[in-house]
């Protein structure tokens, strides 16, 4: 039999235990770290840019074409899209649970490369992107100039020129939106002058086409060279414009007698935003900022402490007069909720022992399930990560839950043994031989019993599934491990620990208590036995008992998930349809004040 195995061999067990611990200690490590496990199926986000588009044309010339194609892409439950009147768009597509990120995003990128030549030349020019990370911020990253010294353009092209590809570079990050602008060359045309001159916008736009190349010049002396060449150089040529003078000067048309129509003629010509339709502000101050995005999988807390370790980085090379702030942080939350989860179950932990030397009354007695509790965490530890799984508010939720059953198997070990020590007067092996001999069918059937009641929990479908597929997962295994350890570790420890010497009847405080324990059994049988005498009264008091619970299970609200105070309160203000931007804006001002 496995125990008597264990009990010959405690060096064994010994092992064994070790080897559970160390390699829970090594999976803790990479662990994720979430509130919840993830609940919303896979996704994949589709982002496309068409500069000076309206959101009709977008949907009819883009959005529409993507959605056609996607159709018939496997394991694609839904998808839902967006066009906006900036000329960006966001196409959605929700993929069943279990599917492989990596290659539902390669099967996009295909289909996308088959309509690439239908789409518009501004859109294929800006790209599309195709990004897998959760739809909900981790938080926002924001760039001020306290002193005013820089204006929102200058943050929005330092954040997009030196901060945004770096946070973007961090692990976890899934995707990292810049809410703010660059700097963009900016070309007013005035209709009229336009029409005076017998043109049109095409006109406009050709020639700052023709006009702003980059044109290929090659060299002089490379082969197929003279002989004796003896060096060789390229051609550099600017052919590419950068500056407002230069923009104003595009010729637009030269006509027979030598006159010349200039961009400037036509045209107002400046430096400013490449976009106007997005403004973020920071305590009344404008700034920028940077939306991030956790990668599916990843470890909330140690992404942002990456994130954050970055940016302290970057400050140091910050120009005099920028800062950098964190006004949303959905890891707080996270880590205030991890935290209180983990000082619940080193409470539990604690209580658990102290109760255990309060009944037993010995010490010894008491060590052997403080010993075996831990190692059983650790090897749940373990099985959750060979499950994929994460350390969240539930699964941790399920270990304080397990340390009862987890104490349980530990205790019919000990008492057992303890007992036959005390009224046999056998020496601890012996005694263990015995017990085991006697508990461990009982050790068996208490284990499959407690894996019957939460196993069903794991097969729940949708959300439901997601959420306490997590919870069942961790009893189950940490039950599992409770189990071998207490059929191996325990008894070895019992045979190896346990004195005959501590067997004898305790003085002081564990006296008394067992004293007055004692005499309470005794009443209460009593008190049970004359209950048992009036089984009409007795069951007229369950009848209420049920009755009022059950009243009070159709009166309490009902949820999904409790709600809880995180620390934010997100307004959303909406104006009627065509109001300006100005118009929003004073709207704000006053919400802030």
């Amino acid at each position: 039999m496995l125990p008597q195995f264990f009990i010959t061999r405690p060096i064994f067990a010994w092992v064994i235990a070790l080897s559970i611990a160390m390699a829970g200690a090594l999976a803790l490590t990479k662990l994720p770290v979430s509130q919840y496990p993830e609940v919303a199926p896979p996704a994949l986000n589709i982002a496309i840019a068409y500069p000076g588009a309206g959101a009709q044309q977008v949907e009819e010339s883009v959005t529409t074409l993507i959605e056609q194609e996607m159709n018939g892409l496997e394991k694609l439950l839904y998808m839902e899209s967006s066009s906006e009147f900036t000329g960006e768009a966001s196409l959605t597509l929700t993929f069943a649970t279990g599917t492989n990120l990596d290659i539902a995003n390669m099967e996009v990128q295909n289909r996308i490369k088959r309509i690439e030549a239908r789409l518009p030349e501004e859109v294929r020019r800006m790209g599309i992107s195709v990004t897998k990370s959760r739809r909900n911020f981790l938080m926002f990253v924001l760039l001020t100039s306290p002193d005013n010294s820089y204006s929102t353009i200058d943050l929005g092209s330092f954040a997009s020129s030196r901060v945004l590809d770096n946070v973007r570079r961090v692990q976890g990050v899934g995707e990292a939106l810049l809410f703010g602008t660059d700097y963009s060359m900016r070309i007013w045309l005035d209709p009229i002058k336009l029409a005076h001159y017998q043109m049109s916008l095409s006109d406009a736009m050709q020639a700052v086409k023709a006009q702003n190349i980059q044109i290929s010049t090659g060299g002089l002396g490379q082969l197929p060279a003279i002989p004796g060449q003896t060096i060789n150089a390229s051609i550099v040529v600017n052919t590419r414009i950068n500056t407002v003078a230069e923009f104003e000067n595009i010729i637009l048309r030269t006509d027979t007698n030598g006159a010349t129509v200039r961009m400037k003629d036509v045209a107002r010509v400046e430096l400013g935003a490449q976009d106007y339709s997005r403004n973020v502000k920071l305590n009344g101050k404008s700034a920028v900022g940077i939306g991030i995005k956790l990668a599916p999988g990843e470890n909330a807390l140690a992404t942002v402490q990456r994130i954050k370790a970055r940016m302290t980085e970057l400050e140091g090379n910050f120009p005099i007069g920028i800062s950098w702030d964190v006004p949303y942080d959905t890891s707080r939350f996270v880590e205030i909720s991890i935290r209180e989860v983990i000082k619940t179950l080193i409470e539990a932990f604690v209580l658990v022992f102290l109760v255990m030397w309060l009944f037993m009354g010995n010490l010894r007695a008491a060590i052997i399930p403080t010993i075996v509790v831990p190692i059983s965490l650790m090897g749940t530890m373990l099985g959750l990560y060979a499950m994929g799984y994460s350390i969240n508010v539930l699964t941790l939720f399920a270990m304080i839950l397990a340390i009862g059953i987890l104490v349980d198997d530990a205790i019919v070990v000990v008492e057992n043994v303890e007992r036959i020590m005390t009224e046999e007067g056998l020496d601890a092996k012996a005694a263990t031989r015995k017990a085991m001999t006697q508990i461990f069918g009982a050790i068996i059937g208490i284990t499959l019993v407690l894996m019957a009641v939460f196993v069903p929990m794991a097969f729940f479908g949708g959300s439901v599934g997601a959420i306490y597929r997590q919870f069942s997962v961790t009893l189950v295994i940490t039950i599992a491990f409770s189990a071998l350890l207490a059929l191996s570790l325990t008894p070895a420890l019992t045979a190896t620990l346990l004195r005959q010497s501590d067997m004898q009847h305790h003085r002081g405080f564990l006296g008394w208590f067992n004293d007055r324990f004692t005499a309470f059994t005794t009443r209460y049988t009593r008190w049970i036995g004359a209950f048992l005498l009036r089984p009409i009264r007795l069951g007229l008091i369950y009848t209420v008992i049920v009755g009022v619970t059950a009243f009070m299970y159709l009166k309490l609200p009902n949820g999904f998930l409790p709600e809880e105070d995180q620390g934010y309160l997100i307004n959303l203000i909406q104006l009627p349809s065509g109001a300006t931007q100005e118009r929003t804006l004073e709207v704000l001002a006053e919400l802030e004040k």
